[in-house]
Order: C-alpha cells, then sequence, then structure tokens
C-alpha cells in the first residue's frame, strides 16, 4: 500500500531537475566504489544483504513524490551525504547502502529545514522498511555526522553550483573535454582539510 501524497492530483508530476542529477552522480559513485579494489568498507546499518531492485533514480523519485519535502531537502541531503563520507571513510557509499543513506538522509533534512514534515513510521514506508530500522538508521546517521546540521548559504550555493554543472554529464550529447567527478567533497567554511576533497569523488 502507497503512503497517501496531497500532490497526486497530478499523475504526470514533473520530477525537479534536482532529483534526476542527484541520483545520477550518486549512482556513479556507488558504481565506482562497488568497482574499487580492497576499499576496506565496513558493514553497517546501511547495508542491505544484496543490492536493491530499484534504480537509485527511481528511489529518489518515490521519495519526492511521497514525502513531499521542498526540493532544497535534496541539496541539503547531498550536503550530509557528503559530510557523513568524510566523518565516517570506511563506509563508502556503495550499491548496498545507497538507498537507505538517502532515505535517512532526506529525511533529517526535511526534519531541519522544513516546518511540516512526517514522521519517522511514514518515511520507513516510503522508504519500504520498518520504523525500528529508520529509528536506528536515523541515530547512527546523526552520530556519524557528529549532529552537524546546518548549512550555511555558502556551503548550500555551493552544492547547487556543483549540481548545475552535473548537469552537463546528465544531458549534454557529446562529452565536452574532460568528464567532470560527482565530487562530494567541497570545502565548507568550517573545514579546509583534505579529506574534505575525495571522499566521495569517482
Amino acid at each position: 500500500m502507497e503512503p497517501s501524497s496531497s500532490g497526486s492530483s497530478s499523475a504526470a508530476m514533473m520530477m525537479p531537475r534536482v532529483i534526476r542529477v542527484l541520483s545520477s552522480a550518486l549512482q556513479r559513485v556507488a558504481s565506482s566504489n562497488d568497482d574499487a579494489p580492497d576499499r576496506g568498507g565496513r558493514i553497517s546499518v546501511f547495508h542491505g544483504l544484496s543490492r536493491p531492485s530499484i534504480s537509485v533514480q527511481s528511489y529518489l523519485e518515490r521519495i519526492f513524490r511521497y514525502a513531499n519535502c521542498s526540493p532544497c531537502c535534496f541539496v541539503v541531503a547531498y550536503v550530509y551525504l557528503d559530510r557523513f563520507a568524510v566523518c565516517q571513510p570506511s563506509l563508502p557509499i556503495n550499491s548496498l547502502n545507497v538507498h537507505r543513506l538517502l532515505i535517512t538522509s532526506v529525511m533529517v533534512a526535511a526534519k531541519f529545514m522544513d516546518d511540516l514534515y512526517y514522521n519517522n513510521a511514514y518515511y520507513a514506508k516510503v522508504g519500504g522498511i520498518s520504523t525500528t530500522e529508520m529509528n536506528f538508521l536515523e541515530v547512527d546517521f546523526l552520530f556519524g555526522l557528529s549532529f552537524h546540521l546546518n548549512v550555511t548559504p555558502n556551503t548550500f550555493n555551493t552544492y547547487c553550483s556543483h549540481l548545475q554543472r552535473e548537469v552537463l554529464l546528465v544531458e549534454s550529447p557529446i562529452n565536452l573535454g574532460v568528464p567532470l567527478k560527482p565530487h562530494f567533497g567541497f570545502s565548507e567554511d568550517h573545514d579546509q582539510s583534505t579529506a574534505h576533497q575525495k571522499q566521495l569523488a569517482v
């Protein structure tokens, strides 16, 4: 049974570009980490036993369709995923954990950014997991971020700019020189460390 959506009246709802662009970047990162030898990543609560049959893009579209959170939440979720990867280098994003990381990061972003948001039980239903698991994922994610949830306008604009450049990879029919990497590792206002420049880069 699908969660109800206040926007369900428009059956052919246009997904915002950020969904397609973000899913493309995440899919490339996950695939790259799947193929990388000796990543040594540890197993976490975010890992599934096998790759989900639903694609990253379809999963993000599902979250967008039913969660009714603002598009900016997906940019903030992108920031959180980057921070998580920097803080937890032994947990690279891959095909076994990307879906749970996505539903968790979007839920946390919605709670931080939006005045109105659904509870954990609803997000669990959207994400296809149990409420208990959703609660565990949220706690692990918050501790993994060291509860660093604030996103400055500067940081937000930096990630928006990267997503705009990512559009070239998604929409351009030709290769425009050196391929853009889905970097995820920008220097934020609070951190200029080298580690923050490469954690999710392909």
